[in-house]
C-alpha cells in the first residue's frame, strides 16, 4: 500500500537478510535450527528488485520521520554468499538512493568466505564487521559446523586474520557456552587480538529451557560471564570493550540501553528477508513457527504499515513491549526491564514472563553494582539527573 507522507516513528536500523541460506549448520541457529523455518523456505538470495525497493521504503520512511541517518546491517543466512561484487554494488546504490542521509553499513558474517576481494570492498564502503566466533577450536567446532559436521574454526580464523591485517573494524559475537571454561574462551579472544566482544545468552524460551538448570545450575550464564568480568575488570585496559558489561554499567549509572536485550526499549529496527517480507524482531523465530510474519512486503508496503499489520511487532519496534507482570517491583525493573523478548516467551502467557535467564541477569547486575558501588536508588537518582529532572 502507498502510505501518504506523514509523521512516522524513527527507524534507526534496517536488517537486510540478503541470503536465505548458510554454508554452516550451527546447531543453535535461530534461523534454521529452532522453531521457525521462514528463511529456509524462501528465496536463496535477495533480488536487486527487492533491494532497490527496500532502499526506496527507507527513503520514504526517513522523509516521514524526519531522521537524518540510518544504519544498514547485512545479515543472513550467510551474507557473504551474495558475493563481494554484488555487495559492492548494493552499498553504492544504498548511499545514492538515500540522499541527505548519513548511511552506516555493517555486516554480520561467520567469516569463512572473507578474502582479499571482500576486504577491498569492506574498506571502500567503511563497513563494520561482526564475526561469529565462540572460542578456541575445541569449543567453536562443537556447534559451529559445516553441513558435513566438520568444524569451521580454521576458516573463520583465516577471515579474521585478513580483517586484522588490513585494519577493517570488527567485533566478535560469541554465544555463551554453558558449562565451558569461560576464562579459557575469553583469553583466547584476547590472545588472537580481539578487542571488541559481545557474549550472547543462548536463545531459549520457557518451552525449550528444559533441563538446563538441572544440568548447569541455577545461573549458568552469570557463572560464565562474571569470571570474564573479573578478568576484564582487573587485567584489561579500556581498549578491550566487552559490550555486555558496558551496557549493564551504562544502565546502572543511569543511562539508557543501546541494545535490544536490556531496558525494554523500542527496538527501532525492521528486518527485510530475501523475498522482501518485512519482519519485526527476527529472533522471535526461536519462539514459534510464523511468529515473525507480518503480511507486508517492501514491494508494496511502507515500514510504517507495520503499525496496522502486526500489533505485536509494531509495539516492540516503535513503542517498546510491556514490562512482564512478574517484573513489576523488581529491583532491576528499570534496568534489565525483563531482558530479551524471546527469552520471556511461553505458549501459555506469550511474553508476559520473566526471562528464562532472570536469575542470571539479577546476579550479573548485582555483581556489577557492587563493583561500581551503585545501589538501585542511586541509579534512579542518576537517571533523573541525566534526564534533567530534579534529584
Amino acid at each position: 500500500m502507498e502510505t501518504a507522507i506523514a509523521a512516522a516513528p524513527r527507524l534507526g536500523l534496517a536488517i537486510l537478510k540478503v541470503a536465505g541460506r548458510c554454508n554452516l549448520d550451527c546447531t543453535y541457529c535461530y534461523e534454521f535450527n529452532l522453531a521457525d523455518q521462514t528463511l529456509a523456505e524462501g528465496p536463496r538470495m535477495m533480488s536487486d528488485e527487492v533491494f532497490s525497493a527496500t532502499m526506496e521504503r527507507l527513503r520514504r520512511h526517513a522523509e516521514m520521520s524526519g531522521q537524518r541517518s540510518v544504519s544498514l546491517s547485512f545479515h543472513g543466512g550467510e551474507p557473504c554468499l551474495v558475493g563481494a561484487a554484488r555487495f559492492d554494488r548494493w552499498c553504492t546504490e544504498a548511499r545514492a538512493s538515500l540522499p541527505g542521509l548519513r548511511v552506516y553499513i555493517s555486516i554480520q558474517t561467520n567469516g569463512t568466505l572473507l578474502n582479499r576481494e571482500w576486504i577491498d570492498v569492506l574498506l571502500k564502503h567503511d563497513v563494520d564487521v561482526g564475526i561469529s566466533l565462540d572460542g578456541p577450536p575445541d569449543v567453536h567446532d562443537t556447534f559451529r559446523v559445516r553441513r558435513n559436521g566438520s568444524g569451521s574454526y580454521r576458516a573463520v580464523r583465516r577471515g579474521l586474520d585478513l580483517l586484522q591485517k588490513h585494519g577493517v573494524r570488527y567485533g566478535i559475537l560469541a554465544v555463551v557456552q554453558l558449562g565451558a571454561d569461560p576464562l579459557k574462551i575469553h583469553r583466547h579472544f584476547l590472545e588472537i587480538g580481539c578487542r571488541s566482544i559481545s557474549y550472547l545468552m543462548p536463545d531459549m524460551t520457557h518451552e525449550t529451557i528444559g533441563d538446563v538448570h538441572e544440568k548447569y545450575g541455577p545461573t549458568p550464564c552469570a557463572d560464565y560471564l562474571i569470571p570474564i568480568f573479573e578478568d576484564w575488570w582487573n587485567n584489561s585496559t579500556l581498549e578491550v570493550r566487552i559490550r555486555n558489561f558496558w551496557e549493564v554499567s551504562r544502565l546502572i549509572l543511569g543511562g539508557s540501553s543501546h541494545v535490544d536485550a536490556l531496558g525494554n526499549i523500542p527496538l527501532g529496527f525492521v528486518v527485510v528477508n530475501p523475498s522482501g517480507d518485512i519482519e519485526g524482531l527476527d529472533v522471535l523465530k526461536a519462539c514459534e513457527e510464523g511468529m515473525v510474519r507480518t503480511g507486508i512486503n517492501v514491494l508494496r508496503d511502507d515500514f510504517v504499515d507495520l503499525i496496522e499489520a502486526s500489533p505485536l511487532h509494531s509495539q516492540m519496534v516503535f513503542d517498546g513491549a510491556p514490562l512482564p507482570n512478574d517484573c513489576v517491583g523488581c529491583v532491576e525493573m528499570s534496568t534489565c526491564a525483563g531482558g530479551y523478548h524471546p527469552h520471556r516467551y511461553s505458549r501459555d502467557r506469550g511474553f508476559d514472563n520473566r526471562s528464562v535467564w532472570c536469575a542470571d541477569l539479577l546476579k550479573i547486575f548485582g555483581h556489577l553494582r557492587r563493583r561500581l558501588d551503585v545501589e538501585p536508588k542511586e541509579t534512579l537518582r542518576l537517571r533523573r539527573e541525566l534526564a534533567g529532572a530534579p534529584a
